[in-house]
């Protein structure tokens, strides 16, 4: 099902299952909650998943003002305040980076963390935040169509099926547009997150694909090895969307973190 939160601007939400505790997805910079879709089938067995279109994206209104990293983390801090006390959060990429500033920003409303092929921040290197701002200009010139055929074979490894690479192209195409593209690509390039991983308290699950070359490996190392509470995974025969080229293993591994966050049961 779908649904529409009434605070700020109107966002949508893929939802599915009705028990255990919420689960917030959070997508990457060239996606939607159609990236969850995975998990949204698999997952809901055990807990309440929620798939956001952050603001500026899909079918998820514009920003009326330009947002920065705070706005949208505080807007996934509404999605979680209008259905529960807390959430376990699940980022991939950016939506990773939007959960580490949602958990040291609120944490009371974050109860663990997924933080999957992500990093601190564009911001901690001065050539990826150039790169990270020279996207919007990019989008506008070639349309969303063009952008996502030259990015999104990218994001997956070398052998994934030809189906995926086509699911990830027309994602993309149909999920970013401006100003929100642009609001999004800012707030990584600005983001260095490095001071305050340490304070972060909510267990974290980080998992990388193996053959991620867009954050990497060493990016999600680095977040593992800053957060105090933290398991690392490797996911096998995986790019940067581990969870769409591997979603059996990856879901395992979060299902795993949940029963042992949220006590769910076998």
């Amino acid at each position: 099902m779908s649904a529409r939160t009434e605070a700020g601007p109107a966002l949508h939400v893929e939802e599915a299952g009705d028990r255990g505790p919420l689960l917030l997805c959070l997508h990457g910079i060239g996606s939607s909650s159609a990236a969850f879709a995975p998990q949204l089938a698999e997952l809901s067995s055990y807990v309440r998943v929620v798939a956001w279109d952050a603001p500026g994206y899909a079918q998820s209104a514009d920003p009326e003002t330009p947002y920065g990293l705070d706005d949208f983390a505080d807007a996934a801090a509404r999605v979680i305040r209008e259905r529960a006390g807390t959430a376990h959060v699940l980022g991939v990429s950016w939506g990773g980076v939007i959960a580490l500033r949602l958990a040291a920003r609120h944490p009371e409303l974050v109860a663990s963390l997924v933080v999957a092929d992500s990093s601190a921040g564009s911001g901690t290197d001065p050539a990826k935040a150039q790169g990270m701002r020279a996207r919007a200009a990019e989008l506008a010139a070639l349309g969303p169509r063009a952008f996502a055929e030259a990015r999104g074979p990218r994001l997956v490894s070398p052998g994934a099926p030809d189906a995926l690479v086509r699911r990830v192209v027309d994602t993309m195409a149909s999920s970013v547009r401006l100003p929100g593209y642009a609001y999004a690509a800012e707030s990584m390039a600005a983001a260095d997150l490095r001071a305050e991983l340490p304070s972060i308290a909510a267990p974290t699950l980080v998992l990388c694909g193996e053959q991620d070359t867009v954050t990497g490996i060493e990016a999600s190392q680095a977040i593992a090895g800053a957060v105090h509470k933290t398991a690392y995974v490797i996911v096998k025969d995986a790019g940067h969307l581990a969870n769409q080229e591997q979603p059996g293993h990856f879901n395992a591994w979060v299902l795993s973190h949940l029963r042992i966050t949220a006590s769910i049961p076998e």
